[in-house]
């Protein structure tokens, strides 16, 4: 048996020692982010994606291994472990495999095969299977004792069957040469259940659809899943395409383990209907749970992997950085939520306006905002992607338009995801105490436009709704994953440590929650932190979480300048020793591109530095503090197009993906519903994975291949040259989803067309010159 450093080398591409060291630091409390970043001597420059890929493979090891243990005990204590069975579970290299090997003394509740070996049977059964020349009936004529519960041969011949079909059922060989068997050939199969065809209409794709288990793409069987528990649809799984053959040859396969053939001799059909009843009635069911679980678990760890992808490209979107922002939340009947923060994000001021049905306030709502925009110096107006998202632009649109050269404004629409679930949060009450939970959504609007990662941190991560069925999945797997991918974004950009949340410091690394909150109330009672060395004084903040988290924090302006970037206040020294060389301060050197390129790294290395860590050194050196997000660019909504009724197919749009899932992307164009670029729809060469071409929050141009106005779905292409009706990527039937999670109606009003007058000069002069009054 290899060790485990040497499975998770071989998992990961890496060297024995380059795990060990790093499970070494892992146990030592060490983060991933510290050590990808300042540990690379020790791991041999293992990166961020390897080192969760270790952690994980090193939980799951460690299970294996406690597991192991525990059942080499438990057969060892009941005196059944001899070196071959201690062998094969030293050997296992799964849990599968463990659990086949324990069955058979795996304490379970009262059988029919253990009553039948309480009543004496077993001899009767073990009889019939090594000598089949004997009939049935005359060999269990023996064994008939009423008294022991076996009243005739008939129940004799039952128990001796229960115990054979047990004793397949446990034979780990055999289960484990059918499960890879039916892995290998078996197909999933689904039914629409009688009478459920209206009610699971969102499931007519699949009311008779089979495909191979070990090929289904992870969105198809988490939606085939999702629909049997919700009673649509009825699944099976058949050991071969066709289902009778491959039950037929299930049924021979067992025979021919357990020797069992027919030869004409007088046991012989009795015990192939053994081995038949052992398939359908033991190990068929048995093994249908097992693979639908290791279906599904390989199911949610992909639909994980793209949350995480997703939620990554979205917290990594670009800001726009630090500009006074007008964050209107729509709504129709409960009106339009304003809140207006100034470059760092501190609220100014907040208001409702009611410019839609059933007040329609337009020319007033106008005014009011405007007012707002010129008093505050507004530069971006950020308009929530919800109910009335379009005719709040319109409104927006013309409020600019009305402001002329008073005021130079953009207006950006984004997504609101998780904005509710800010709203009613104990952070966001902690933020604003007094302020309506209803006009908190707005505030999160308007700052996750001028920095996504800051904002998007204080929200559950599956909240956001860049995943696909995750509320089907493992919850506490996702949320490890979600919180690692958070945790790995947030340490990738830094964050300034006079000017973060505690949310957005709780994710640094090595920082608690409660130590995040105390950084905050230091800050506020003392004043913004002047060096890195400062942090030493917060409560609780001690030396190891200082290590961890020191190089990630960051201090413009601060009296060092070196606290500013991303070197390690434990490797100032080697900065240190670059200035003694060359007789300049840091000042000098910070920024000087064509000295630091003509250093060698290798002549500032020592005992604890290598060259990976000086390379980073003078790197940070040449752009220290660098952003790795992308300048901001905002996508321009067609005027117009506003409904899916606006739709016109052959249409060439521009938008911005919300969400990239296995099959393809959902991109917003503005009609309040994305529409789904398939896979195929992507690029004209092959595309495996959508991410290879488009992430959450790209800006692409689609054509309208094909609306589905009773479904809501639109098919899309970025294949400009796509003819409708004939691309391939034209599949607005099947958008995989199950019905969706997006775009629910966050005041459970229905949409409505805005109705809007047009405002005339004198009516907005007017409403203007009251709105400033007030």
């Amino acid at each position: 048996m290899l060790s485990i450093e040497q499975r998770i080398a071989a998992d990961i591409a890496a060297q024995p020692a380059q795990v060990k060291a790093a499970v070494e630091l892992l146990d030592g409390g060490a983060t991933v982010p510290f050590i990808a970043r300042y540990r690379k001597e020790a791991t041999g420059g293992l990166d961020d994606t390897q080192l969760r890929l270790l952690e994980e493979r090193l939980g799951y090891l460690r299970e294996l291994e406690d597991r192991r243990a525990a059942i080499l005990a438990s057969i060892e204590e009941q005196g059944k472990l001899d070196d071959v069975l201690r062998a094969q579970i030293l050997e296992a290299d799964t849990k599968a495999r463990l659990e086949d090997l324990y069955l058979p003394y795996k304490p379970k509740r009262r059988t029919k095969a253990q009553i039948a070996r309480e009543a004496g049977l077993e001899p009767l059964a073990l009889g019939l299977r090594e000598d089949p020349t004997i009939a049935p009936e005359v060999r269990a004529a023996a064994y008939v004792d009423a008294g022991k519960g076996v009243p005739d041969v008939k129940a004799a011949l039952d128990g001796a069957r229960q115990i054979l079909m047990e004793t397949f059922a446990e034979d780990a060989t055999l289960v484990g040469g059918l499960r890879a068997w039916i892995w290998d050939k078996g197909q999933i199969r689904a039914k629409v259940v009688e009478g459920k065809e209206n009610e699971g209409a969102k499931f007519r794709d699949y009311f008779d659809h089979a495909e191979p288990i070990a090929k289904i793409p992870s969105h198809r069987l988490l939606a085939l899943m999702r629909a049997r528990n919700e009673g649509v649809l009825a699944l099976e799984l058949a050991p071969t395409a066709e289902a009778e053959q491959g039950h037929a040859e299930a049924e021979a396969r067992v025979a021919a383990h357990a020797g069992i053939a027919a030869r004409g001799r007088a046991a012989d059909a009795w015990l192939l209907e053994t081995c038949r009843l052992a398939w359908r009635v033991k190990l068929h069911l048995s093994l249908t749970l097992d693979l639908f679980s290791r279906a599904r678990e390989a199911a949610e760890e992909e639909a994980i992997r793209v949350f995480g992808d997703n939620l990554k490209d979205l917290l990594l979107a670009a800001p726009a950085g630090p500009k006074a922002v007008m964050g209107l939340d729509p709504g129709i009947r409960t009106g339009v939520k304003v809140a207006v923060v100034d470059a760092t994000g501190k609220l100014l001021a907040t208001t409702t306006v009611y410019p839609h049905e059933p007040r329609r306030q337009w020319n007033e709502s106008i005014a009011e905002l405007g007012a707002l925009c010129l008093k505050h110096g507004v530069e971006l107006i950020a308009i929530g992607n919800g109910t009335a998202s379009r005719e709040t632009d319109k409104l927006a649109g013309e409020m600019i338009r009305k402001l002329g050269e008073r005021a130079k404004i953009a207006k950006i629409v984004v997504s609101e995801a998780g904005a509710s679930v800010y709203s009613a949060s104990e952070t966001a009450a902690k933020e604003f105490p007094t302020l309506d939970v209803s006009l908190r959504g707005a505030v999160s609007i308007a700052r996750r436009l001028q920095d996504p990662l800051a904002e998007l941190v204080k929200i559950e991560p599956k909240a956001i709704g860049v995943g696909q069925y995750q509320h089907d999945v493992n919850q506490a797997r996702l949320a490890r994953a979600l919180d690692a991918k958070v945790e790995d974004c947030v340490n990738a950009v830094g964050v300034d440590v006079n000017t973060a949340s505690a949310p957005l410091l709780a994710r640094v690394a090595g920082l608690s929650g409660s130590v995040a909150e105390n950084i905050v109330k230091y800050r506020d009672e003392h004043g913004a932190f002047a060096t890195r060395m400062a942090l030493k004084k917060v409560p609780r903040l001690g030396d190891k979480a200082f290590e961890q988290a020191a190089g990630f924090l960051r201090i413009p302006h601060g009296d060092n300048p070196l606290d500013a970037g991303g070197v390690h206040p434990e490797a100032y020294p080697v900065v240190e020793r670059i200035l003694a060389r060359c007789g300049r301060e840091v000042k000098q050197v910070i920024g000087d591109g064509a000295f630091l390129r003509s250093l060698r790294a290798e002549d500032y290395v020592d005992e604890r530095f290598g060259v990976p860590t000086v390379r980073d050194i003078i790197r940070e050196l040449e752009k220290p503090g660098r952003d790795p997000r992308p300048s901001f660019v905002a996508p321009a909504f067609a005027d117009g197009v506003e409904d899916l009724k606006d739709l016109v197919v052959g249409m060439v749009l521009e938008g911005r993906v919300t969400n990239v899932a296995a099959f393809g992307a959902f991109v917003d164009i503005g009609v309040h519903q994305d529409g789904l670029v398939h896979v195929s729809a992507l690029s004209r060469t092959f595309v495996r994975d959508p991410r290879e071409a488009v992430k959450a929050g790209d800006i692409v141009k689609v054509k309208v291949m094909e609306v589905d106005l009773q479904r809501q779905r639109i098919a899309l292409s970025m294949r400009l040259d796509d003819v409708p009706g004939e691309a391939r990527g034209a599949r607005p039937a099947r958008d995989e989803r199950g019905g969706g999670e997006r775009n629910a109606r966050r005041d459970g009003s229905a949409r409505k067309p805005p109705g809007a007058p047009a405002p005339t000069n004198s009516a907005f002069a007017d409403a203007f010159a009251r709105a400033r009054k007030g």
